[in-house]
């Protein structure tokens, strides 16, 4: 029989996840009300709102009921990976709906209604952030891994990763772009395995120290994303003038995202194999 935890509610982390659902649940509401998010952008941003209110109202109601430890999986280190996944997801949409769907002046109701969806979507974007910073883990703490600061980080390299995804367009014509393609694949996919192996628990089965591996994993990580970061954009924009006019659309624009965050998985790793080493190699004093 199931019993009902009132701190699944009441503690603070449980009010950011109360709030994220009645925030999240309003801007898609408003942006409803409006029937104007057509296209990939609008479409993206109504199934953010949707996705974060779904899951967090279904964290909320296992954690309400205590029927979460009947789950073959850590609970801890999901519900820490999903509150990083919301925050970036929901930071996103907070810069592409407005810069998609919003335009000035702003005068009418619908355009009223579409910058309230905004504002209530970056203050979802801070509950998710405020949960977080309660859930995440005390130095010296790695019971749960993905809420540590290099499981964190990992999260954030796989959805860079994502979104370096979306931006790629016609890199089959140069093989350095064919190799930065390769780098941002091969990160991608052993982040999410070990992002999903630890939430299923399988990494404890590994015959080798699964933190030395990390370690390496990290080092290499970083020295392919240092060559992506020099060739990526050599192969772009080399003797290439910027097209125009040059639309949100235009080839430019994209591989131009795609350099940025290329960097900023660049910093991810870097900041990841730096706490990773912290963690495996240097001992707190007893």
């Amino acid at each position: 029989m199931a019993t009902v935890n009132l701190r699944a509610v009441t503690s603070w982390v449980g009010i950011a996840r109360l709030a994220a659902v009645v925030l999240s649940c309003i801007a898609f509401s408003l942006v409803a009300s409006t029937r104007a998010f057509g296209g990939p952008y609008g479409t993206w941003c109504m199934f953010t709102w949707c996705f974060c209110f779904a899951v967090t109202l279904l964290v909320l109601v296992l954690e309400l009921l205590e029927l979460y430890p009947k789950l073959p999986f850590s609970w801890d280190d999901f519900t820490s990976a999903f509150s990083m996944l919301a925050a970036l997801m929901i930071f996103t949409t907070s810069v592409v709906f407005p810069s998609t769907f919003i335009s000035s002046p702003c005068s009418s109701s619908k355009c009223a209604r579409q910058a309230v969806a905004t504002a209530v979507s970056c203050l979802c974007f801070l509950a998710y952030a405020l949960e977080v910073g309660l859930t995440r883990a005390k130095p010296g703490d790695i019971s749960s891994f993905l809420s540590t600061v290099p499981g964190l980080l990992k999260v954030f390299e796989a959805y860079v990763a994502c979104l370096i995804f979306s931006l790629l367009d016609n890199y089959s014509s140069e093989a350095g772009l064919q190799w930065c393609v390769a780098v941002y694949s091969i990160c991608f996919i052993i982040t999410f395995l070990i992002i999903v192996f630890t939430i299923g628990r399988c990494l404890t089965y590994m015959p080798c120290p699964l933190e030395k591996v990390l370690v390496g994993y990290n080092a290499l990580a970083l020295m392919m994303y240092i060559t992506a970061t020099i060739i990526w954009p050599f192969y772009s924009f080399n003797g290439v003038q910027r097209p125009d006019p040059c639309s949100r659309d235009c080839w430019w624009n994209k591989r131009l995202g795609v350099t940025f965050l290329t960097i900023f998985n660049l910093i991810a790793y870097l900041v990841d194999l730096v706490y990773s080493t912290k963690m495996v190699f240097v001992r707190a004093p007893p």
